[in-house]
């Protein structure tokens, strides 16, 4: 997923990735011979803060792991496919709270 930053400042990229999107590269880049488990995929990946919102909330890559339920994962497309309905669920108690209420009225 991805949304349009504010449009006020022209060096900043088109869009501000979060979810799969912005773990997509890490993975990519990341030395994991599937199938993993979730303790070598979270240490290959450096137990990396993921962005789940365009506000600039963020989950590590040890919750997200945690959430799935699974300890295994056969591909790289299981893992992303595992993972996108636990980013979906962090962006959505981010968003229901108050902080990240407030938060997403801020425009910066």
């Amino acid at each position: 997923m991805a949304a349009r930053p504010p449009q006020n400042e022209t060096s900043d990229p088109d869009a501000i990735e979060f979810g799969i999107a912005a773990l997509s590269d890490d993975v990519d880049a990341a030395d994991i011979d599937y199938p993993a488990d979730a303790q070598t995929i979270a240490q290959a990946l450096d137990h990396v803060a993921v962005p789940i919102d365009a506000a600039g909330n963020t989950v590590t890559i040890d919750e997200a792991l945690d959430e799935t339920q699974k300890t295994q994962f056969e591909s790289r497309r299981d893992l992303l496919e595992s993972l996108h309905p636990v980013f979906e669920q962090f962006r959505a108690k981010a968003s229901k709270s108050l902080f990240g209420r407030l938060r997403a009225l801020v425009p910066f």
